[in-house]
């Protein structure tokens, strides 16, 4: 039994050994590049560039560069807030250098619509509907009644002089005596130079 148990070791120990191998012998390549937005123009700064099955991962800078060291055949994921999560395969038989511009798509979501009540409930809203006092028709009419075009009219004939009212008449007025300080006044009956030549007629008729 202790043989057996030694040779199934033995046999995990050489296989253990043949995948580190291998893994070993696969090419590391500095993988760096730029992460734009939907604009093709801008860096997406935060971006996630991680290799799940190696533990491994960076960040783009706030200009969206970013550079980290792979393997061939890495399965890369590139995640950011706000943006669809994209996949990356690293190719075989790539240079110790790969270069690449990855161009992220919007990721939008369409939350379902809200309906928004006055009442939290149902019942609470029968409850104000029921409590709600209907107005009576006599007082539609009184408000009908009191919005009448004429008698709005009426009232507004009667209504004293306001505040801007007596402003522009007493502006008018203060324009009127400046205009008679040095022109002759429209009205002829207080006019010297018409009560003058009425004079001159006067004398001209009797002479006749």
């Amino acid at each position: 039994m202790k043989h057996i148990l030694a040779g199934l070791f033995g046999i995990i120990f050489i296989f253990f050994a043949f995948v580190s191998q291998g893994q070993t012998d696969q090419k590391i390549i500095q993988f760096s590049g730029i992460v734009l937005g939907e604009d093709s123009t801008s860096g997406v700064p935060g971006v996630h560039i991680f290799v799940p099955k190696g533990g491994r991962g960076t960040t783009s800078n706030p200009y969206g560069y970013f550079s980290m060291p792979v393997l061939e055949k890495d399965s890369l994921i590139i995640s950011a807030v706000g943006y669809e999560k994209m996949h990356l395969i690293i190719p075989e038989g790539a240079s110790e250098s790969y270069t690449v511009i990855i161009e992220l798509l919007p990721d939008t979501t369409f939350l379902p619509e809200v309906e928004v009540y006055p009442f939290p409930t149902e019942e609470l809203l029968k409850e104000a509907i029921l409590a709600m006092e209907v107005p009576y028709q006599y007082q539609y009419r009184n408000m009908q009644q009191s919005l009448d075009q004429a008698m709005l009219n009426k009232m507004y004939k009667n209504l004293p002089m306001n505040a801007g009212n007596n402003y522009n008449y007493y502006v008018n007025q203060q324009m009127v005596t400046y205009n008679a300080r040095f022109q002759t006044t429209s009205l002829p009956l207080l006019n010297p130079f018409a009560w003058g030549e009425f004079i001159k007629s006067l004398k001209k008729s009797k002479k006749k």
